[in-house]
């Protein structure tokens, strides 16, 4: 396997505003195949960073989003308001992620991605904002198209946050207090989810693997495809280590995450 910084530069990367919110305006860092097809739709991948709704920052996902752009899809790393930055609460972080999801669909045409191939991931608090796109009822932001689905096709998501109740993540119990279920995927899965790819670390001391195994079994229970590959001896935020040289966890996790996207039809070659 060739280490990121070995490979040919074959992506077209490029920033665009998705959303406007008063005088915040939140943009999507895109990835694409430079050689891509334009005859051919491209299946999508859009990212959520981690920081607890507090803080972080899209660049966590671009090595990810590079990867499969090398790999042949279109790959996006999105902003969305934040507690520190924007004064905001989690619920606007949850409105965002379907605002984001919902603008790739309308935009497909001019993208020339397959909006019926479009996954979502995402670390941490950033995989519960594209767990909830995908599961969460209401939270759309007032005056968008609901006829657009807001709903990804796959998830792949690394350490989520999936229960924000107090037998979940003990800081989402916290911070949103009697209003802890209306954000828990976990407490809303039900049939028709779409597959879901779940990466996290045994020793996550975070957000707890019984967590995601809890997740994982009512996923299943309602009839669900989701995978969960456990990390011995890892633990919260591991896969982003060894990004910088495509190496050690950061590549574990992004070729479980090839093989899980190859399975659904978004990529077709094995990646060498």
């Amino acid at each position: 396997m060739k280490r990121i910084e070995d490979r040919p530069m074959s992506v077209v990367e490029d920033k665009l505003v998705y959303k406007s919110v008063g005088d915040v305006d939140l943009s999507f860092y895109t990835f694409r195949p430079s050689d891509a097809d334009p005859e051919k739709l491209l299946a999508g991948i859009l990212f959520f960073h981690g920081g607890g709704w507090v803080g972080g920052d899209p660049q966590q996902f671009f090595q990810q989003s590079r990867y499969l752009a090398e790999r042949g899809m279109l790959a996006v790393s999105a902003q969305y308001r934040l507690i520190e930055t924007h004064g905001t609460t989690p619920f606007e972080c949850v409105t965002d992620g379907k605002s984001a999801v919902r603008w790739l669909r309308e935009h497909a045409e001019e993208l020339g991605l397959d909006p019926e191939r479009l996954a979502a991931g995402g670390g941490s608090a950033g995989g519960h904002v594209a767990a909830s796109a995908a599961i969460l009822p209401g939270f759309d932001e007032e005056g968008e198209n609901t006829g657009v689905s807001s709903r990804p096709n796959a998830l792949v998501l690394f350490n989520p946050v999936l229960d924000t109740t107090a037998s979940g993540w003990q800081n989402g119990a916290r911070m949103l207090g009697k209003r802890a279920r209306e954000l828990s995927v976990m407490h809303h899965v039900e049939p028709g989810v779409p597959p879901c790819l779940i990466l996290h670390g045994h020793d996550d001391d975070a957000v707890p693997y019984e967590n995601a195994e809890r997740f994982c079994r009512r996923m299943q229970e309602a009839g669900n495809r989701c995978e969960l590959v456990g990390y011995e001896g890892e633990g919260h935020g591991f896969f982003n280590r060894g990004r910088d040289e495509g190496t050690g966890p950061f590549l574990q996790t992004i070729r479980e995450a090839d093989a899980f996207l190859r399975s659904l039809g978004y990529l077709h070659d094995v990646a060498t």
